[in-house]
């Protein structure tokens, strides 16, 4: 079958289609032929070798993390899915990739594509839906009332974490270029704050909640805008000493991260302000949950441009140039 895959880590990955093996299933896994991909960031990192510490892959692999597709086979322990089912699902951090003809699908990260979402829209969704998810609800507890500060309201992770936040009741700050910033405030951002003419941090006040979604010095910036007994959930680190804990990652490891983030961790403090980095994790059940919201209507996909399997390495490119409304997504069938 056919995959995108990367040969190597480094400045040179070779990344292109090629021919792989079709997998094999374990007991509590289904197998999927994969009708499309959705793209994230983290599929331009990970072939440079900066997650090697804690993503582990077996080279050659196979990129992308999001899927949706049609079970063809389960395995012998599988009871919640059966040949035919139309699923969508993320394997990050599986040591398995989804942009290919098929993939391997742990039973507990699938969940039951929307029934009014055709495939490309349930593609777009796994990874960002997750993230904010776990973020929001898990991690920061947002309340109805409370306000947080979602930054690049226009990318794929602000596009779905600002329809989140309305949806639990929370008051959201965002920022976006020029031309964005009526779109974004469509989406349901109340103060959307336009970084080429203004500094986020000399406007908002009071937030209860950062998700830190931009790199540099945005989440230093952003504790400004924060009162006391605030969260910062950042999603591009830096990495902390719990995140290693939390992945039983050896000692080194551990005081590496705890190296890494303890500027923000005493800068945080000193606000009486929480600081955690976020790694999402696959989890089926939550899918589902966010299913239920697509299907009614209160959260809708955000789709910036679909690209055919075969262009999928120029899809990579595309998203790595930083300016999608939205999500990227690698149309199969």
């Amino acid at each position: 079958m056919k995959a995108l895959t990367f040969q190597r880590y480094g400045k040179s990955p070779e990344i292109g289609l090629t021919d792989v093996a079709r997998p094999t299933l374990k007991a509590d896994e289904l197998l999927v032929r994969v009708h499309a991909a959705g793209l994230n960031p983290i599929d331009n990192l990970i072939p440079t070798g900066k997650f090697k510490p804690v993503l582990h892959f077996q080279l050659p692999a196979t990129l992308g993390s999001d899927l949706a597709g049609v079970v063809t086979e389960v395995g012998s322990s599988v009871t919640r899915f059966k040949p035919g089912d139309a699923v969508f699902a993320s394997l990050f951090d599986l040591g398995t990739g989804s942009i290919a003809e098929f993939a391997v699908v742990p039973e507990r990260a699938a969940a039951l594509k929307p029934a009014n979402l055709d495939f490309v829209q349930a593609a777009s969704i796994p990874m960002v839906g997750l993230t904010s998810w776990q973020a929001l609800q898990e991690r920061a507890h947002l309340q109805a009332g409370q306000k947080v500060f979602i930054p690049a309201g226009s990318g794929g992770i602000g596009t779905f974490a600002i329809q989140l936040a309305k949806h639990l009741g929370a008051q959201v700050g965002t920022t976006t270029s020029t031309g964005n910033v009526e779109w974004v405030r469509a989406l349901g951002a109340d103060e959307v704050i336009d970084y080429q003419q203004q500094a986020f941090e000399r406007v908002l006040r009071d937030y209860d909640a950062v998700l830190g979604t931009v790199r540099g010095d945005a989440i230093e910036k952003s504790l400004a805008i924060l009162k006391p007994g605030s969260q910062i959930v950042s999603l591009i680190g830096p990495l902390d000493a719990a995140f290693a804990r939390a992945k039983r990652l050896n000692f080194f490891l551990a005081f590496v991260f705890g190296l890494m983030s303890r500027k923000i961790m005493r800068l945080a403090k000193q606000r009486g302000v929480t600081y955690s980095f976020l790694f999402v994790r696959p989890d089926g059940a939550q899918l589902g949950q966010i299913g239920q919201l697509l299907e009614t209507g209160d959260i809708q996909p955000v789709i910036d441009r679909v690209f055919p399997f075969e262009q999928a390495k120029e899809a990579l490119d595309y998203l790595a140039q930083g300016h999608a409304k939205g999500k990227v997504i690698v149309k199969m069938l």
